[in-house]
């Protein structure tokens, strides 16, 4: 199987590559010959690649930016993946699109199902929305996988912004009331892997809950016995108003996963996942 990856250079992209199956021949151009900006170059690209699957892992991920540039975030997270799914189509691909949790108000009480009605909050929110309808109007199956807190060892993330906090500082201070699933990009590549040839909208997170300062605790923990850090720093439990953003941000973030379980079966728990991101960091 050809598999075309936009976003080869991401920490999603990566991952890909790295728990791509036996018999994928993957074809991973650099952002400098693929930008999905450009619909013309996008529509060359995937007619000489003529693969059987493209997967969008590319995505506008500055959250607070979007607010203040919403069109350039939507180019990207919008009107680049209508090119990518109109090119897919047009050459038979399958096409999967990669949105967020974001597309949620983060209002909720409960688990967020696929079929739960979107109201995000937010421009990146909007913008990632944008993109789903986008790969519904332009492919005829799309596959659309929403996640959460998308971490690995290396890229900008949650986890490495937390171990160089705890390295240069002598106490951080984290958000605890905004609760979620870790995500390692590791595991959401092998799900994707996994669910390439369904369509329909999926939700995938590893396994759990936890807040923000929880994950924070666990990464020092982690990383202390790792030998990553040296030394422990207090963490400092703070609430969302007092770190105002200019985008808010879910305060519950939890996605019901069962129908991609029921696919792919259980995730491991976020803490084991966790655990394997910090070894590679120790390498």
């Amino acid at each position: 199987m050809r598999v075309l990856v936009a976003g080869s250079g991401g920490q999603l992209g990566r991952a890909l590559a790295a728990m791509a199956p036996t018999g994928i021949t993957l074809i991973a151009p650099p952002k400098a010959e693929f930008d999905i900006g450009n619909e013309a170059q996008v529509a060359a690209l995937v007619a000489e690649a003529r693969p059987d699957l493209l997967v969008n892992a590319a995505a506008w991920t500055a959250v607070d930016k979007a607010e203040t540039d919403e069109a350039a975030a939507l180019l990207t997270n919008g009107t680049a993946v209508g090119h990518l799914a109109k090119a897919a189509a047009a050459t038979g691909a399958r096409f999967v699109q990669v949105s967020t949790d974001y597309v949620f108000d983060g209002k909720a009480c409960r688990s967020y199902r696929p079929d739960t009605p979107p109201a995000p909050a937010s421009a990146y929110g909007r913008t990632k929305l944008a993109g789903e309808q986008a790969a519904v109007a332009h492919h005829p199956a799309p596959l659309i996988v929403r996640t959460a807190w998308v971490y690995a060892a290396v890229g900008n993330n949650f986890v490495n912004t937390m171990l160089r906090l705890m390295a240069e500082r002598d106490e951080v201070h984290v958000v605890a009331d905004q609760v979620g699933t870790p995500t390692h990009a590791a595991s959401l590549a092998r799900a994707i892997w996994t669910l390439q040839s369904h369509s329909g909208i999926f939700h995938w997170t590893d396994a759990g809950i936890t807040s923000w300062y929880d994950l924070a605790q666990a990464i020092q923990d982690e990383a202390l016995r790792l030998g990553i850090l040296s030394r422990a720093v207090p963490i400092i439990p703070i609430a969302t108003v007092d770190y105002p953003t200019p985008a808010p941000r879910p305060a519950w973030s939890v996605l019901d996963k069962t129908s991609s379980w029921a696919i792919t079966g259980p995730a491991r728990h976020w803490r084991h996942e966790l655990i394997d991101c910090l070894k590679d960091v120790a390498k």
